[in-house]
């Protein structure tokens, strides 16, 4: 059954995207900046979990929204980097 779900006309074509790490930062952008405002709403109190690798971990929102900073000023410095060449 999967070599027919793989073969059909339907199944997703990679795209630009793929290929494109302008647009590959951007929805990397957008989605940490989602994360960062979906963990500002939740109440100090409340643990979460935090993917590291194919692992989820518990941890605060506190360390969870750091985290996502983190990587939030990384991937704008990479793109702030492919934008100045």
């Amino acid at each position: 059954m999967e070599a027919a779900s793989a073969s059909s006309p339907s199944a997703p074509v990679p795209s630009s995207s793929a290929s494109d790490p302008k647009l590959r930062l951007l929805k990397e952008i957008r989605s940490y900046e989602i994360a960062i405002g979906e963990l500002s709403n939740l109440p100090a109190s409340r643990n979460v979990y935090q993917k590291n690798g194919n692992l989820f971990f518990r941890t605060t929102i506190q360390k969870t929204t750091s985290s996502e900073q983190k990587q939030l000023h990384s991937a704008k410095a990479q793109l702030q980097k492919l934008n100045s060449q």
